[in-house]
């Protein structure tokens, strides 16, 4: 016989309560097999497909696209047995009673809570037991029930005084308002008609409450579309799910998923952990010719080499030379965390907010084997499909600011983390060579520490340490 289970949406990350239901795979009536893709869903972190923990047929979808539900809620239901015979129903038929004949009576009958005017087994109990028959001809206007000898209430035929306007005279104000119909002279007609104004809409100024030329001209001119700063078009994907208002001129989309989670982490990183910021102008010039000559060389033929690559590198080194600062604030037990390896995050921008997967254990690459990882990493964020565990467990980050054009920032430290490096763009420009002005390549770093952990002594430490391997990479082989 049919079974039907229901699958409760699960915590797909670490103690997540709630997830958006973003696609069905499937449709009522589809036959799904164990571990397929049935439906994927939108995390505080990242997007997740789920697979059916069953092999059967899909009876109900229980929740929408776009819907928001909590952990442990019924999302599908599916017949694990659709081919089992249904359960057959052994209830008794209902017989009908022996008539015994009656009369119609005029008024109630004592006792019993039988219908008035009819007595029980009569004809009318006969009639309902046979099969129902079509009916010959088109059936009469259904007629008020009354009781046999009181007749049919007299209905009034009186007609109702009316206002010029059209509505009742006794109307409310709200039931004329809603009513009435504009008054205005056929060519301001006509000229709604060409406007295409409704003149119902427009608010009358003439005499008489009369809609005029003017009101007609004025309301056709809060009509006309205006020029938006910003277009809500197909290259803002990000709208989506938003309401417009009714001019167009707003889109309200709600806060979720991993901007909501973004949000609030930024928030408790900030007003919790004390930030401070240190800068440094450097030449990386030298970086620029070795991501060049890695470009050229076979080995490297099958990677994206980028400085931002280099930077990732340098990065390492000074936290394997200043140790500490790769650590964390235990706040509910009052410790300092000290973490004995790399878990290098990298910020990355993507149409549902800023994630911040991490490359595990980035300590233990080399430069080939971080460059494939750094480039599957920011390809798997940027399609959305950066899992829970991708982003947790953070050691230090980097975020790359230069991609967008930028010189540097006050980037904000990833919760859980000591510091956060923000990596600029690259530019050539004039700066002193060797006692001359020479065309360089410059950029500029910026490091944010939680200064509970960090001080400005040793923060200044580990960016010196990037700035030197940046300006001349042959420290990397000795550090290294």
């Amino acid at each position: 016989m049919p079974t039907y289970q229901q699958f409760p949406l699960p915590d797909a990350g670490e103690g997540l309560t709630e997830a958006e239901i973003v696609a069905w795979h499937v449709a009522v009536g589809d036959t799904v097999e164990v571990n397929q893709t049935i439906v994927e869903i939108e995390t505080a972190k990242s997007l997740v497909d789920l697979p059916s923990p069953w092999a059967g047929v899909v009876t109900r979808l229980m929740v929408e696209p776009g819907q928001t539900v909590d952990v442990g809620t019924p999302i599908i239901e599916v017949d694990t047995d659709p081919t089992g015979a249904a359960p057959v129903d052994e209830t008794p038929a209902p017989v009908a009673a022996a008539p015994k004949g009656g009369a119609i009576e005029h008024g109630h009958r004592g006792g019993g809570n039988r219908h008035a005017g009819v007595e029980p087994g009569g004809s009318d109990e006969i009639e309902a037991a046979r099969p129902a028959r079509a009916p010959e001809k088109e059936p009469e206007p259904a007629r008020e029930a009354v009781l046999v000898g009181y007749g049919l209430a007299e209905t009034s035929t009186t007609r109702r005084d009316r206002t010029p306007d059209g509505t009742p005279a006794a109307a409310t104000p709200s039931q004329r308002e809603a009513t009435r119909h504009a008054l205005a002279k056929p060519p301001v007609r006509k000229l709604a008609r060409e406007l295409g104004v409704d003149l119902d809409s427009v608010s009358p100024t003439g005499p008489g409450g009369i809609v005029t030329r003017e009101d007609v001209l004025g309301r056709a001119a809060q009509a006309e579309a205006r020029t938006l700063a910003t277009y809500p078009g197909d290259d803002a994907p990000w709208l989506a799910s938003g309401t417009v208002s009714s001019d167009g001129r707003q889109t309200r989309v709600p806060v979720k998923s991993v901007r909501k989670r973004t949000a609030e982490a930024m928030v408790t990183s900030a007003f919790t952990a004390p930030h401070v910021t240190v800068f440094h102008t450097i030449d990386v010039t030298k970086t620029m010719k070795l991501v060049e000559r890695l470009r050229a060389d076979r080995e490297f033929a099958d990677v994206r080499v980028t400085p931002l690559l280099i930077a990732a590198k340098a990065l390492m080194l000074a936290v394997r030379r200043h140790p500490d600062v790769n650590a964390s604030w235990d706040d509910a037990s009052q410790e300092i965390v000290y973490k004995h390896y790399i878990n290098l995050g990298i910020a990355a921008s993507t149409p549902r907010g800023l994630v911040v997967p991490n490359i595990k254990d980035a300590h233990r690459l080399g430069l080939k084997e971080l460059a494939t990882a750094l480039a599957e990493l920011t390809a798997t964020a940027r399609s959305g499909k950066a899992t829970p565990a991708d982003m947790s467990d953070g050691t230090i980050t980097i975020t790359n600011v230069g991609v967008f054009g930028i010189d540097t920032g006050t980037p904000i430290l990833n919760p859980g983390e000591a510091a956060i490096l923000a990596f600029g763009a690259i530019r050539e420009q004039p700066w002193v060579h060797k006692g001359k002005i020479k065309i360089r390549h410059v950029t500029q770093l910026a490091l944010s520490v939680d200064h509970r952990l960090v001080d400005g002594a040793l923060g200044s430490q580990v960016l010196a340490d990037v700035a030197r391997v940046l300006h001349d990479p042959s420290h990397g082989l000795v550090w290294g």
